[in-house]
């Protein structure tokens, strides 16, 4: 079996037996790739690979200017990989074990302020059906604090106007409902009486539907978000506003464990992070109670 034959069952045997999620498989995959690519410029085979030489090529990497982040995908995708060529009795024993991660230092989520949120969802044009459309979703994920994926497979059925709750579906399947708020209802309002235009004789569920009446794809959202930022001259990416909505709920006085439940992170350690914005950009909102963009937004017609 040649090395590219190898690659695709290690790849096949991430997702199918280590049940790994595609991203994950993907960056391994993509990892062990660099590794042959390495072991081929160094003519050493496969199976004769010692502890010494998975050191001397992660320090090849870290002298090629790769991040620590990534440096540690590697150290990973070299454990994953081992044990696989042991199951394939290729290695005996899973030396990559021995290869010790560094320590990532990670980097803090870019953050907007309330006024720099406004200044991107005011430059939506919403002369147009499909500028009310964006308008409703990048408000709704902002009040929400929504994952592209969770805005892009939101229900019609899932909207309650009545309680301004949303029942989002997470990862894992995970349910949870959220608030949104008054501007963020407005503007879905606006969407929804519209929104059978689109979809007309269709029977699609989903609240966001592209002009085709289908729904909306991620691709699709990250490119009308790009438009939009071109425009406002807001520097940022769709996540950003969830990032924002959890800062900004924090500055304002929410408790950890509250805004765990509303971001639908399964560990509170996921959610710490956003404690280390409070120390330091969030002096700089706070006298921003969340939501102050909708406070703000309610005197705009």
């Amino acid at each position: 079996m040649n090395r590219e034959e190898l690659l695709q069952e290690y790849y096949n045997d991430l997702i199918l037996v280590s049940r790994h999620s595609k991203l994950t498989a993907e960056t391994y995959f993509f990892s062990i790739k660099e590794f042959f690519s390495w072991l081929e410029k160094e003519s050493l085979a496969l199976s004769s690979v010692t502890v010494k030489d998975l050191m001397f090529y992660i320090s090849f990497r870290s002298t090629q200017g790769e991040a620590e982040l990534t440096v540690a995908k590697d150290i990973s995708a070299l454990r994953s990989f081992g044990a696989f060529l042991v199951r394939k009795q290729i290695w005996q024993n899973n030396i990559a074990v021995e290869l010790e991660r560094p320590k990532a230092v990670k980097a803090l989520p870019k953050v907007l302020s309330v006024e720099q949120v406004d200044a991107f969802l005011d430059s939506i044009d919403t002369d147009t059906p499909l500028g009310i459309r964006d308008r409703a979703l990048f408000e709704l994920i902002y009040s929400c604090g929504l994952r592209i994926s969770e805005a892009c497979s939101l229900l019609v059925s899932n909207v309650h106007f009545d309680q301004q709750m949303i029942l989002v579906f997470g990862k894992g399947s995970k349910e949870r409902f959220v608030p949104f708020g008054e501007v963020a209802k407005k503007w879905l309002k606006k969407w929804l009486e519209v929104r059978n235009d689109f979809v007309k004789n269709l029977q699609t569920p989903t609240v966001f539907v592209n002009y085709k009446g289908k729904p909306l794809s991620r691709k699709g959202v990250w490119k009308n978000f790009q438009k939009i930022e071109a425009l406002s001259g807001v520097t940022a990416k769709v996540h950003t506003l969830r990032h924002s909505f959890a800062t900004h709920l924090l500055s304002g006085g929410a408790d950890l464990r509250s805004v765990q439940e509303l971001l639908g992170h399964s560990d509170l350690a996921t959610t710490q992070i956003y404690t280390h914005l409070t120390d330091t950009e969030l002096k700089d909102y706070h006298k921003e109670f969340f939501p102050g963009h909708n406070q703000n937004n309610n005197e705009k017609k």
